[in-house]
Order: C-alpha cells, then structure tokens, then sequence
C-alpha cells in the first residue's frame, strides 16, 4: 500500500527538448560572421592593391616627365655650348648673364637630380628649361643682327677706302659701332657696404645704418680685348628700384648698345692689361644714409652690361 502511495506522487519528467537548434544557431552565426571577416579582408587588400597601382603609376609618371626634362636640358646645354664655342660673340653675351645662367642651371640640375621630386618642382624645372631655351635663341638672333651690322660696317669701310675726301667721317660712324667679341668680362663682382671709422680704418659691414658708402670691385679680362684704356660705368639700384646718381657726385648718364640712355652712379677709366685680369675697384658715397633692403649693381663697358651683383643692408640696432 505504502509503495502506491510513493508512485502516485512522484512528478512525471516527460518527454526530453533536443539541444540541436541552439547549437545549430550557434554555429551559424560563426559562419557568418566568419564569412563576414574575410568577405572583408578581400575587399580591404582589393582596395589597397589599387591604391599601390594607382601610387606606382604616378611615380611612373613623375619618372617619365624627369627624364624627358633631362633629355631636353642636356638638349638645350648642348645647344649653348656649341655656340658658345662657335663665336666669340655668343661667349660675350652668355659671359655678361654668367651668375643668371649658372644659378638657373643649377636649379634645374638640382631638381633632375631628386629621385623624389614633386609634379610642381618639375613643373617648375620645365620652366628654367624653357627659359634657358628661350634665351639661347634670344643669343642667337642678337648675334645674327650684330653679323649683319658687321657686313654693312665692312662696306662702309670698302666705300670709304674709295672716297678718300669722306675718310676721317666714315671713321668717327665706324667707331661708334663695337664689335661684341672686344666686350670686357666682369668677374669676381663684390657689392660692400662699408663703414669708416674715425681713425680712418675700414671694414664692411651688413648694417644699413653704420654704412658710409659702397664699395664696387671685380676683375676685368676678355681673352681678344686690346690693352689699352676702357671706360667702365657702375650703377647702382636702391632698395626701392630708384637708381643711386648724383650730378654733383659724379653720376650721370651713358649711351647704351641699343641706343638708350642710362642713369650711372660712378664711372672709372682702367687702363687694361691684355692676358690676365685687370682688379677694379670704385667706390661711391652719398650725403644721405643708406636705407636697409637689396642694392643691386650693374656695371657696362662700351654700352654692353658685362657683369652684375647684388647686397643686402640691414637694418641697424642690436638685431
């Protein structure tokens, strides 16, 4: 009886729920997640193989315009070179330009020259490049004017051999008329603002206020230039783009090549040795003080502009 009793009140535990759906969501969302991650990782190296061939083509490309820009400056080198040995008259004139050229080259060199150069400093080298070329075929047309002055110059002095009466007139215009090769070269050219002390002892100095004058120097030579007395001209340019002449010191105006007239701050007679250099110096000192900024001077023989420099004054203090 007892063992009825215990079987009545014992709960009935039914039939067991089966753990495979749980577990089959489970892995699923593994799955996908799994597929999700490389789904991603395929897309990510996609996109950055494209982002390496996009990198690679225009390095490519900086590559290609570099050594097409060589290709041309070597081009445009060779070019001035061979005229340069060519004519004297071509020496002359690139001569009188030297520091232009040699800095305009050297920025080009140095541009070419980087492996990592940008699209805008090629662009800019293209430029230079450019511009040497356009100031070689400038050369070349001057040089060709100056020939044909030189054939009208020769028959002036054929017909004037003939016409003896009309001799010494003939002579005064051919005089006026400057062969290009005879041109001195400016070298060594120095721009120095100096300050005198009161004990008479000079020494250059970079402040405008301490500056008493300026001292121009350069050595003169030309490998085909006669010996004899030339004429040099020296002018200065203020800060201000305002010419440094006064009447009363000295300054005045010279005739140039092209048949203008320009202002000159001091003018020298030198008296040139042929074969070597011929050292200059002029100096030129104004009532006025020096204002701070970029002096510029220019000098010229013969109408020509042979050489050029330039200094920069500051300002005075401590700084």
């Amino acid at each position: 009886m007892a063992e009825n009793t215990f079987n009545a009140g014992t709960p009935n535990p039914g039939p067991e729920k089966p753990k495979s759906n749980k577990n089959g969501l489970i892995y699923g969302i593994l799955i996908a997640a799994l597929v999700g991650t490389w789904g991603y990782m395929y897309y990510d190296k996609s996109q950055t193989s494209k982002e390496i061939a996009i990198k690679e083509n225009q390095l490519d490309t900086i590559s290609n315009s570099r050594n097409e820009l060589q290709a041309e400056y070597d081009a445009a080198q060779a070019r001035l070179d061979d005229l340069i040995s060519q004519n004297s008259r071509m020496d002359s004139l690139v001569k009188s330009k030297d520091k232009e050229i040699a800095d305009m080259k050297g920025r080009i060199t140095s541009i070419l020259s980087n492996k990592n150069a940008t699209a805008a400093q090629l662009a800019e080298a293209r430029r230079l490049i450019e511009d040497l070329k356009s100031r070689t075929e400038g050369y070349v047309a001057t040089i060709e004017r100056l020939e044909g002055e030189k054939i009208v110059i020769t028959g002036e002095r054929d017909y004037a051999r003939k016409e003896r009466d009309s001799v010494v007139v003939v002579k005064d215009s051919l005089g006026k008329r400057v062969d290009l090769g005879s041109v001195l070269h400016a070298d060594n050219i120095k721009l120095s603002p100096i300050n005198v002390r009161k004990n008479g002892k000079e020494e250059v100095t970079s402040k405008a206020k301490r500056a008493d004058m300026m001292r121009v120097s350069f050595d003169l030579n030309n490998r085909i230039a006669t010996s004899g007395d030339k004429e040099i001209y020296v002018a200065i340019t203020a800060p201000d783009g305002a010419p440094l002449a006064v009447e009363a010191l000295g300054s005045g105006r010279f005739t140039l090549e092209d048949g203008t007239e320009k202002l000159y701050t001091v003018k020298k007679t030198v008296s040139y040795a042929a074969g070597g250099n011929t050292p200059v110096s002029m100096d030129w000192k104004q009532n006025s003080d020096f204002k701070p900024g970029d002096y510029s001077v220019e000098i010229y023989q013969d109408g020509f502009k042979i050489g050029a420099g330039k200094v920069n004054l500051k300002k005075g203090g401590i700084f």
